[in-house]
């Protein structure tokens, strides 16, 4: 019912948007000519465009320095710019000369059309940069992350209150694995995902409960806010395909990004993120 309440506003907040574009225009000054805003979209055109090729340049660097798996968020994102940025064009040109001959509605619809593409073109420009200089303070990270699991470790010998002495062993033993299996990634000198090594890291430490560190807590919330934002991205970048449970899983995820500090919800916010 919660979920149903949750679409059913989403809806109606959309059909409310879309009998307000009137007025939006009128305060944008559409109703009385476009040519002012085609030339703020050129602008912002032409400065996109000019981006792509550095961030371009950025993407080829992650696939040097990390495994594959480390830019899946951002999988497609330069080819899919690069296709916002020739749709742009088309419709710039349009609304260009649908505004030469006074057709202020039909200038208005392209200038919007090439103004969305635009929008998306960012997101995505964005999306790549912003999870470059993630995985770079991901890197950084791991090792502080790895003495922290340890001293998490080591603070945990009798384990949390009411959990058997049998399966806190278990969780020892089972940080202890992930803690040598990213060891040797690091040692092996090969990329490798510093993103995934510390989501597992912190999901390894979390269960004994020590809570002595706060470095993990660190790592948590930037696993959690690096899930949100691509996640974010995507759906601001692909609307009509995104359905209304996506949607809710994605609030509850910033929802626990928002109001909880605690290494558990930050974990569950980066996993419902990327579900």
């Amino acid at each position: 019912q919660a979920r149903a309440g949750v679409i059913e506003r989403c809806e109606e907040a959309g059909r409310v948007l879309d009998a307000a574009a009137g007025d939006f225009d009128a305060l944008r000054g559409l109703d009385r000519g476009v040519g002012g805003a085609v030339q703020v979209a050129e602008t912002r055109f032409r400065a996109l465009t000019g981006r792509t090729a550095a961030v371009e340049s950025v993407l080829a660097g992650l696939a040097r320095r990390y495994a594959p798996s480390a830019s899946d968020q951002v999988t497609g994102h330069a080819e899919q710019a690069r296709d916002r940025l020739m749709f742009a064009t088309v419709h710039l040109n349009q609304a260009r000369q649908a505004a030469d001959r006074d057709e202020r509605d039909a200038a208005v619809a392209h200038l919007r059309a090439a103004e969305g593409a635009v929008a998306q073109t960012a997101v995505f420009l964005d999306g790549i940069e912003r999870l470059s200089a993630t995985l770079d303070e991901a890197a950084a990270l791991v090792p502080a992350a790895l003495s922290g699991a340890e001293a998490e470790r080591a603070a945990a010998r009798t384990g949390p209150a009411g959990v058997p002495a049998g399966e806190t062993r278990s969780r020892v033993l089972h940080l202890d694995g992930v803690l040598a299996s990213v060891r040797q990634e690091l040692a092996s000198g090969r990329p490798y995902d510093p993103l995934d090594a510390l989501r597992r890291i912190v999901a390894a430490a979390t269960p004994l409960g020590a809570g002595r560190t706060g470095v993990l807590s660190a790592a948590a919330l930037l696993l959690a806010r690096s899930a949100v934002a691509g996640a974010t991205g995507f759906v601001t970048t692909h609307r009509g395909a995104v359905g209304p449970e996506a949607r809710t899983t994605l609030a509850e995820a910033e929802r626990l990004l928002a109001v909880s500090g605690a290494t558990a919800d930050l974990l569950s916010a980066d996993a419902l993120a990327r579900a």
